[in-house]
């Protein structure tokens, strides 16, 4: 099986995540999608996050309905931060019977050589990278150009988590932004 690991804070899921994941799916880039819960994120150590299981419990709800997809508590049990190279040896080793495929956003993309083992990663796993506003195949380094490389066709979404609790924290309504299965759960971690 293939299956295409989405890494994230997840704080809070969106519907751009849910809809990269659908795309995914509907794209038949992989045969699952396992949004993958970090506790810490390398990138972002400094992040006051809410708790593993309610960004956990957030995620699955958003995803419950649909087939294919589902949240993933896989890293919960690894080592803190969580660097992509060692949850997919991890997954690999845990899992031989599937093919794991790591789904990126383009920014990431663009600066994926400063990622830890980052060789590594494109040398044994697929990956996808989805559209990301303001980057484009054209700003991609010339050792990134690498056949099992596909760029997700589907639309751009321009929205983030961090818009998303800035506005939530105004007082904004965010409710087209969250899935409405995951957003009360989302707004009781602002009032908590």
């Amino acid at each position: 099986m293939r299956i295409a690991v989405f890494g994230g804070t997840f704080n809070p899921i969106h519907n751009g995540h849910v809809a990269i994941a659908r795309s995914i799916l509907d794209c038949n880039l992989a045969d699952k999608v396992w949004l993958m819960i970090t506790p810490c994120n390398p990138w972002k150590q400094d992040q006051l996050l809410p708790a593993n299981d309610i960004r956990l419990k957030m995620a699955a709800a958003a995803v419950r309905d649909i087939p294919g997809v589902e949240a993933s508590a896989y890293e919960f049990g690894l080592p803190i931060p969580q660097y992509s190279a060692s949850t997919l040896k991890s997954l690999k080793k845990d899992y031989p019977e599937h093919e794991f495929i790591l789904a990126i956003g383009a920014d990431n993309w663009i600066k994926f050589t400063g990622w830890r083992e980052w060789q590594y990663i494109i040398d044994n796993f697929g990956i996808i990278v989805y559209p990301r506003h303001g980057y484009g195949k054209q700003s991609v380094p010339a050792e990134l150009e690498h056949a099992r490389v596909t760029w997700l066709d589907c639309p751009l979404f321009n929205v983030s988590s961090t818009q998303i609790r800035s506005m939530a924290a105004s007082g904004d309504d965010v409710s087209g932004l969250v899935p409405a299965p995951a957003l009360e759960i989302f707004l009781d971690t602002l009032n908590s």
